[in-house]
């Protein structure tokens, strides 16, 4: 047998006449990158928010003293098709606030009774004798009046929980001075004079608490609801001039700092032997401090005690037009305060509003914010910010404020000088070594926001984010 000789040449390997690569890296110190994080945002609303030290873990707000109260908005427990308001949220109503007769207050809820309605219904209408509370289980409704010139105008729209109507419990001469619209199918619970009158008939401390909101009603206030400041102007003469003074609240509200904590562990090994060419516990406590800003803005936003979406005004909340974020919206939450610093939306809804912008041919502009291009409607950034949250329905909210205590606006709360402080508002203490040779660390970081009025914060609820103009 013969072998072919140019055969054996082909199945030869190649002789190596250099070092490889994978036995030199062995000896190469890599380029390697610091730990990255996909959940660091831009984080606008901390960066946005003048930040006031709190000294003693609590800021209080003055205000004028307000006689107006209630306007809040009303919950519901459904049971199948049946619904039923739950009887301590009565107190939301201005005549009821602060009654807190419970059997009283369960007695008014079993009076409402349900009223199922259509889209494009008309449930009271303009200069109809009026007789009966309205309360919004659920569903969009739109009110109208007629304008100085015969034309239809909308006074509002208004959404679950809300109500219109309480003042003609009171008044038996009352007139609808606006038709109200169903815009969507939905549910409304309403309560009729009668039927109100009779359970304060029962009632002896019912009427005392009406009496007392009928006699605070008529004190002399100005249109924001605050105690009038009595003054006099373009008098001549010897013209008596009135005596006053500004009143207070009397239970001004506090805002206590809220705090996240979280207790970092690092191996003594680890931070002995791996150290270099960077710091194992350094870059620890970099992502550590990054994931608890993410939640602080979290909280500043969702809280229920103090973030902005829980805290805003209720009537500084409006439910927009058509449902899609259009630029009338943005008209209408900027012409209900003065001096609005900035819009917060979610990214998706940010995409939702330039998707109606540009179906009417409109193009917003930008403005240099830190050196950095943003968009703006009306010279007002829009900022990003996706701690505020979509709805399985795909609605979600635009926030508007403004900021600074000069400017009595929103502000952040915060104390400094804090025991091993490592960033304003933040410490990082030591907590020792463990039997496991585990070093610790407790991170914390301590905050809250408060709204110094009511109108520093507008919110455009109910938001349809999904919308794709054809």
């Amino acid at each position: 047998m013969t072998v072919d000789s140019s055969s054996e040449a082909r199945l030869e390997v190649p002789r190596q006449s250099s070092l490889g690569t994978a036995a030199a890296r062995n000896l190469a110190s890599t380029t390697k990158s610091a730990p990255q994080m996909q959940e660091i945002t831009s984080r606008w609303l901390l960066r946005m928010l003048p930040w006031v030290e709190t000294k003693g873990g609590a800021y209080r707000v003055n205000r004028r003293l307000s006689f107006t109260v209630g306007d809040g908005r009303v919950e519901f427990v459904q049971d199948g098709a049946a619904v039923r308001v739950i009887p301590q949220e009565l107190g939301e109503l201005a005549l009821l606030r602060d009654f807190d007769d419970v059997g009283v207050l369960t007695a008014i809820a079993d009076r409402c009774e349900q009223r199922d309605f259509r889209a494009g219904e008309t449930l009271v209408e303009r200069g109809a004798a009026a007789d009966r509370l309205h309360l919004v289980a659920h569903g969009r409704i739109g009110q109208t009046s007629v304008g100085n010139y015969g034309d239809d105008v909308t006074l509002d729209v208004l959404a679950d929980g809300d109500h219109f109507g309480e003042h003609v419990l009171l008044d038996d001469d009352a007139r609808w001075t606006q038709t109200a619209t169903a815009e969507t199918a939905g549910t409304l619970l309403t309560l009729s004079r009668t039927d109100f009158a009779a359970i304060v008939s029962t009632s002896p401390e019912l009427r005392a608490h009406l009496a007392e909101f009928t006699a605070r009603s008529q004190q002399r206030q100005n249109h924001r609801g605050e105690a009038e400041i009595a003054m006099s102007a373009g008098h001549v003469g010897e013209h008596e001039l009135p005596g006053a003074f500004a009143d207070y609240e009397l239970k001004p509200r506090e805002y206590e700092l809220s705090v996240a904590q979280t207790i970092l562990r690092v191996h003594t090994r680890v931070a002995d032997l791996y150290n270099g060419p960077m710091n194992q516990t350094e870059e620890q406590l970099r992502l550590t401090i990054e994931a608890l800003r993410e939640r602080q803005e979290h909280e500043l936003i969702n809280n229920r005690e103090f973030g902005l979406l829980h805290n805003a005004d209720f009537k500084q909340r409006i439910q927009p037009h058509s449902g899609r974020p259009t630029p009338d919206d943005l008209d209408e939450l900027l012409c209900r305060r003065r001096g609005t610093k900035f819009f917060l939306a979610h990214p998706r809804t940010i995409a939702a509003m330039g998707r109606e912008f540009n179906a009417r041919g409109l193009y917003p502009d930008h403005t240099d914010l830190g050196g950095q291009q943003v968009p703006a409607w009306r010279g007002v950034p829009i900022l990003p910010c996706g701690k505020i949250p979509i709805t399985p329905e795909k609605t979600s909210s635009i926030l508007a404020m403004r900021t600074g205590e000069e400017n009595q606006g929103v502000i952040g709360l915060r104390q400094t000088g804090l025991p091993d402080e490592y960033e304003p508002g933040l410490s990082v203490r030591f907590m020792g070594i463990d039997e496991k040779a585990i070093i610790s660390y407790l991170v914390s970081t301590y905050y809250s926001a408060a709204i110094l009025v009511p109108d520093a914060v507008g919110v455009l609820e109910n938001v349809q984010i999904a919308h794709w103009p054809k």
